[in-house]
Formats: C-alpha cells, sequence, structure tokens
C-alpha cells in the first residue's frame, strides 16, 4: 500500500454526506470547506443567502458537490425544516456539524429571558433536534459523525459567559450523552472547542486591537485562532480514523487552555 492510498483508506471522505451549521462563515464554514474538498457532499445550512451562495459558488468551481439551505435553527419548526430540506438534497447524512451559534453575552445581572431563550434554542436545541432526528439513522447505518463547536466558555467563565457559557457547557454533554447512545452502533459523537477566533461571531473583541493582543498572548504559539485551524481536525473526526475518539473535547485553540 502506498503512502497516498494508506492515507486516503484512513482520512478520505468519498461517499459521506455532510451537514454544517453555521456553513457560511467563521469556523463552520472552513470545516465545510474541509469536508468537501476531503471528497463528501456537503450541504450548507445558515440564514443568509448571500453568504451561504458564495460559499457553495466556491466550492463547486473548486470541483466539491455542494448544496446550500437557509434556515432559522431559533425556532424548532425551522430547525425540522431544514433537516428535512437538507436531507432531501443528497440524502440521510453520515456527518453532522453543529456550528450555527448566537453570541448574546450581556452583564448577567441584565440578562433576560429573551436573550437566555435565543440563546438556548441556537446554540443548545437546534444541535439536540438535528441529533434527535440524523443520530437514529446512523446508528441503524453503522456509521456516523456528530461534530459540535463549542467554546472555552464551557470550561471557565470570562468575558462575561452568561448564558453563551451555559449553552457551549450543554453542549458538551449532549455530545457525552450521544456518545453513550449511539457509539456502540458506530456513531461518534465529540466536540471541537476553540480559543479566541477571528471571526463575525467575535466581532465584538475582534474590533479592539489590545483584547486582541492581549488573548494571543495567553496562548502557547503566539497567535491566535484562524477559521482555517479547524480543518485538519474536523476532517479526522469526520473519518474512520476517529473511530476510537467519541465523548471528547477536543481543544483547538494554540495551547491558551493550558498556559
Amino acid at each position: 500500500m502506498t503512502s497516498q492510498s494508506y492515507l486516503t483508506e484512513l482520512f478520505s471522505l468519498e461517499g459521506r454526506v455532510a451537514l454544517v451549521t453555521g456553513g457560511s462563515s467563521g469556523i463552520g464554514r472552513a470545516i465545510a470547506k474541509a469536508l468537501a474538498h476531503a471528497g463528501a457532499k456537503v450541504v450548507v445550512i445558515a440564514r443568509k443567502e448571500a453568504e451561504l451562495i458564495a460559499t457553495v459558488d466556491e466550492l463547486v468551481a473548486d470541483g466539491c458537490r455542494a448544496a446550500w439551505v437557509s434556515a432559522d435553527l431559533s425556532t424548532r419548526d425551522g430547525v425540522r425544516a431544514a433537516a428535512e430540506e437538507a436531507a432531501a438534497v443528497f440524502g440521510e447524512p453520515d456527518i453532522l456539524v453543529n456550528s450555527a451559534g448566537v453570541n448574546l453575552r450581556p452583564p448577567m445581572g441584565d440578562l433576560t429571558d429573551e436573550v437566555w431563550d435565543a440563546t438556548m434554542a441556537v446554540n443548545l436545541e437546534a444541535p439536540f433536534l438535528l441529533g434527535q432526528r440524523f443520530g437514529p439513522g446512523m446508528a441503524e447505518r453503522g456509521f456516523g459523525r456528530i461534530v459540535h463547536i463549542t467554546s472555552q466558555q464551557a470550561h471557565r467563565a470570562f468575558v462575561q459567559s452568561g448564558a453563551y457559557g451555559v449553552s457551549k457547557g450543554g453542549l458538551e454533554s449532549l455530545a457525552r450523552s450521544q456518545a453513550e447512545a449511539w457509539s456502540p452502533y458506530g456513531v461518534t459523537c465529540n466536540t471541537l472547542v476553540p480559543g479566541f477566533v477571528m471571526t463575525p461571531l467575535n466581532r465584538r473583541l475582534s474590533s479592539d486591537p489590545a483584547t486582541v493582543a492581549e488573548l494571543a498572548a495567553r496562548t502557547l504559539v503566539g497567535r491566535n485562532g484562524l477559521a482555517e485551524d479547524f480543518a485538519g481536525a474536523a476532517v479526522f473526526l469526520a473519518s474512520r480514523a476517529s473511530a476510537y475518539v467519541t465523548g471528547q473535547s477536543i481543544f483547538v485553540d494554540g495551547g491558551l487552555s493550558v498556559h
């Protein structure tokens, strides 16, 4: 066996179907691109049609197989409609990546019911509902990969974690519960934990040069994260190479969490 054929067998996503929520910007977009270039047929789910079209057009121009679904993941009906529309494109998915999120972080004393509900709906309930829709089918077919994008705030409180931190902590617990339920049937469920990444979701912090420099100094590699830093970890978790990795929180943070 050549090194190329070995790597292809280990990491190739040829023949797989992937759904990526929040896949039109930031980390989700980088992951959607990585999975598509690794061979998967990718359906990108997000709200903004212009960003969705731009993402899919770029992938198709690169010779990848990709499509998009515009959806509102803040309601149960919106999530369920998105799931059915996405599954109708290339068939039932083998890979589900939950990257869509909202980052509403008022001071704890000002945290309203509305902000709490909106945060939980997108960051935690949508991944739960999508898992309920697709996890059992993956288990029946004997192969599945569920990957959630969480946050440092799932593990430590800083910069007003509020409801956001709670939702991400819940998402890591959800991954463990999903792993317990479905890993005996070939479905791994894991989370990727970013450090500070320069994405639209972090616009509030990334607009302050002093904060950006301070956060970079807290890493071990000396810089803040880029969306592209998640490509390799995502392909690994989506491929057969990660068959014995489940229920885990894998930090892709430049060493921020251990510094």
